[in-house]
């Protein structure tokens, strides 16, 4: 199929053709059809699949021209600053033959040159949710005119809480508009969210056809590695590896910076990015990795969404991802057009079966690698200072200006000593001082025998907090009556704290979500939180007892999953 046969008008046609653009990608093939007829429409498709030229070649084909009035006609919303200014340009690159008009409006950006902007007229505006509902508020973006919505990463919005944004701006359009929502991944809410705000959509997902594609280009490695070496073993797979540009995830904003100073203490150029930075720092940061003035960029999930970075070569998990769609769109940064990319995922030794459920998502296993050795270590770092002084040899002009030098220690010295000697300070310039003198245990992964079925209550758990009894999304039962014992019943687990949170099942609050806010707003891990009791409209939720003051400050200051609840100590009847 070419892009003649979607509907597509000539000049579009000729733009794409100036573009290089040879034939559609699936999604866009699936799509583009449908959403030039007008049909709502929800999609499934991960990073690089070419889902940002998915919903915009429709709307320029639909919207035509520059229309007689200022008021905007399609409004787009995407999670992030970076993802929205790169959907505002590729609209532009596509409809440059049109006339249409297209305007980012995200935090960052004075709001005066906004507002003048929207005064002065617009078409198509791309917008983060935040920024989108202060225009609305002051009355500076009018949505009565709106005849598209395109909401680009839905299931990110809602992670980083704009739950309610989203409501309000669909609100504010009329209920006439043609809406379109893509999403990587599927999970119930976003099929709440399109059953409340579609009208018989298309449903289009490449997810398995794409994975299987990327798998393909990708090579997917596992390095098993005890908790306590996990720095010092990436640092060492990294220095093996040389990539020209990687990109590191880790679950914590603590975890980002101290893995950050760590690799920089090893000589990498690494730079954190994650939701503690203001959009100044995130810019910085994103130019000096995109102009090649960083190797690393260290990150959590949150804060590299949208991000796309030409150079990358690697991606690499520094803890497992909790599910296997985090996983492959993590991947799906690299082996995009074509190019081959490296995913290497570090696995704590009971983490077998979060890798399990990994491979049954891509279909194949991962390739276990062993960590490299101290000996590895040194040989790769001797063949690249045997490079380096290759290429020195080379230029000779350069090399005139020590041969007097030369001369004068070869007078007291044997050549082969003053060379030798020479390598060794070039070696140590580029490596620094070895202190790579331990060795890091070498492990096996425990994959279950039944790694192609659901988990089995029988297999080897993973890892557990205190009392095995962790992750409860409700009180147990008593043996043979099956009563139900209640968590605020029982006493305190000894070295831990109870805390009360005033949201629960009815607000659709769950295990899952009370882990995945701790931990990514402390410096807790998962195997830390003890039991968890989720009732109709509170949860209660156990924490170290030195952490349980940070965890109240934190989840006070980011809510759960776009709520702010109370959050407290549990008071307990004397």
């Amino acid at each position: 199929m070419n892009f003649a046969e979607l509907g597509l008008h000539e000049d579009l046609l000729a733009v794409l053709t100036a573009l290089g653009y040879e034939e559609p990608t699936p999604i866009q093939a699936e799509t583009i059809p449908a959403l030039i007829a007008g049909r709502d429409l929800l999609g499934q498709a991960a990073t690089g699949t070419g889902k940002t030229a998915a919903f915009a070649l429709p709307i320029l084909e639909r919207l035509g021209s520059r229309g007689e009035s200022t008021a905007p006609r399609a409004l787009i919303l995407a999670p992030t600053r970076e993802l929205a200014m790169q959907v505002s340009e590729a609209i532009h690159r596509y409809g440059r033959s049109t006339g249409l008009r297209v305007l980012p409006i995200c935090g960052g950006q004075p709001m005066g040159r906004q507002l003048g902007a929207l005064r002065s007229g617009t078409d198509i505006v791309v917008a983060t949710p935040g920024r989108a509902v202060d225009h609305v508020a002051r009355g500076s973006l009018d949505l009565q005119g709106i005849e598209i919505v395109v909401l680009d990463e839905a299931d990110e919005m809602l992670d980083m809480g704009f739950a309610e944004d989203l409501q309000r701006l669909l609100d504010a359009t009329p209920s006439t508009r043609q809406t379109v929502l893509f999403s990587a991944t599927l999970p119930p809410r976003i099929g709440g969210l399109a059953r409340q705000h579609l009208t018989d959509p298309v449903t289009v997902s490449i997810r398995a056809e794409r994975s299987a594609e990327e798998s393909a280009r990708v090579r997917q490695v596992a390095y098993v590695v005890p908790r306590s070496h996990k720095a010092s073993a990436l640092g060492r797979i990294l220095d093996v590896e040389a990539p020209e540009s990687a990109i590191v995830f880790c679950r914590t904003r603590l975890e980002v910076d101290e893995l950050t100073e760590t690799l920089n203490g090893r000589g990498y150029r690494a730079e954190a990015l994650h939701g503690g930075m203001d959009q100044q720092q995130r810019e910085r940061v994103l130019g000096r990795v995109r102009s090649g003035l960083a190797d690393l960029m260290i990150a959590t999930d949150v804060a590299a969404r949208g991000l796309d970075i030409d150079r990358l070569t690697h991606v690499v998990n520094f803890d497992v991802p909790a599910s296997p769609e985090t996983y492959v769109h993590r991947i799906g940064r690299v082996g995009r057009a074509g190019r081959t990319g490296v995913a290497i995922t570090l696995v704590e030794p009971r983490q077998d079966r979060l890798i399990a459920n990994i491979e049954r998502a891509i279909k194949r296993q991962l390739d276990v690698a062993p960590i490299p050795t101290v000996a590895e270590l040194r040989s790769r770092r001797l063949a690249l200072t045997a490079a380096a002084l290759r290429t020195s040899l080379n230029a000779h002009d350069e090399l005139e200006r020590f041969a007097e030098l030369v001369d004068e220690l070869t007078e007291h010295h044997d050549v082969r000593a003053v060379a030798a000697a020479a390598l060794r300070l070039a070696h140590l310039a580029a490596a620094g001082e070895d202190d790579e003198q331990v060795e890091i245990p070498q492990l096996e992964l425990g994959r279950p025998k039944r790694d192609r079925g659901p988990a089995r209550s029988h297999d080897r758990p993973m890892t557990r907090g205190p009392g095995d009894k962790r992750r409860a999304n409700g009180p147990e039962r008593l043996p043979k009556t099956g009563q139900r014992v209640r968590l605020s019943d029982k006493p305190v687990e000894s070295g831990y704290a109870r805390l009360f949170i005033g949201a629960g099942r009815r607000q659709g609050i769950r295990a899952g979500d009370l882990v995945g806010s701790i931990c990514g707003e402390t410096d807790l891990v998962g195997r830390q939180i003890g039991a968890i009791d989720i009732a109709e409209h509170f949860a209660l939720v156990e924490v170290p007892s030195a952490s349980a003051d940070a965890v109240v400050k934190a989840l006070g200051r980011s809510g759960v999953k776009g709520r702010t609840p109370a959050v407290r100590r549990e008071r307990r009847p004397s």
